[in-house]
C-alpha cells in the first residue's frame, strides 16, 4: 500500500482537531513567540497587504496582523478557515495548499509562515522560498518560523488526538536556500520550547528582498 502523502495527513489532522488546536496554539503561545510576532507587526507598513501562509484559525497570528494591514489567509484546513472566518471576517481567506499558489509578481508587502512551512515536504521548500521572493515586492519581509534538525518524514499517528506530518532541513541548510532564493537575511533566533535557556527550539527568521 502506498505511503499517503504527508500534505493529505497535515489537512485531514488539522480538520479533525480544528477547535482542540486553536485552543492549544492561543494557551501555549510563548513569551518568545510573542515577542517576535510583535516584531514582525511593528514592521509592516499600516495599510499595506499580508499573506499569511498557514493561518489556520487566525489565532494569535493573522488577528494581529490585521490590525495593521490587510490579510490573505491561506491554509490546507476547511475547518480551521471556517474558524478563522468568525475572528477575522475582513479577511480574504482562501483553502490551498501553499506548494501549489500562484499570485503575480509583488503582491504582497509581506509574507508570513509561523510553523507552517514544515508542514510542507521538505524538496518543495526551495521552490517555495522562490515563489515568496517573486510575490514580494522590492523591501519586502519574510517572516517565519522554521525548522532547525534534518527532518526528512516525521509522522505521529497522534498528535493532539488526529496523525499528523513535518519535514524540513537543519537550520543551515534552509538559511541558505533562503538566500539562494534571493533573500538578505536580516534575523534569526530560536523560540525556546522548554526552559529559557534551550537552544533546540524552532528557528524564528526575517528576510527581506532587497530593495532596488
Amino acid at each position: 500500500m502506498a505511503r499517503e502523502d504527508g500534505r493529505s495527513v497535515v489537512r485531514r489532522g488539522y480538520d479533525r482537531i480544528a477547535a482542540r488546536f486553536t485552543q492549544e496554539r492561543i494557551h501555549g503561545f510563548t513569551l518568545a513567540e510573542r515577542a517576535f510576532l510583535e516584531r514582525v507587526v511593528a514592521s509592516l507598513s499600516i495599510g499595506g497587504v499580508a499573506l499569511d501562509l498557514g493561518c489556520g484559525a487566525g489565532e494569535p497570528v493573522t488577528v494581529a496582523l490585521a490590525r495593521r494591514c490587510r490579510v490573505v489567509g491561506i491554509d490546507l484546513s476547511f475547518a480551521q478557515l471556517a474558524l478563522a472566518s468568525r475572528r477575522l471576517p475582513d479577511a480574504a481567506l482562501v483553502q490551498a495548499d501553499m506548494a501549489r499558489l500562484g499570485f503575480r509578481p509583488a503582491s504582497f508587502d509581506a509574507v508570513v509562515a509561523f510553523w507552517s512551512v514544515i508542514h510542507l515536504p521538505r524538496q518543495l521548500h526551495a521552490p517555495l522560498f522562490e515563489r515568496i521572493a517573486g510575490w514580494l515586492r522590492p523591501g519586502g519581509l519574510f517572516a517565519a518560523v522554521l525548522g532547525t534538525d534534518d527532518n526528512p518524514d516525521e509522522r505521529n499517528p497522534d498528535w493532539l488526538g488526529a496523525p499528523m506530518y513535518w519535514s524540513h532541513f537543519d537550520a543551515s541548510t534552509t538559511l541558505r536556500m533562503l538566500r539562494d532564493a534571493g533573500f538578505v537575511v536580516e534575523h534569526t533566533e530560536r523560540l525556546p520550547q522548554g526552559l529559557p535557556t534551550d537552544e533546540d527550539g524552532p528557528m524564528a527568521v526575517l528576510a527581506r528582498v532587497p530593495a532596488a
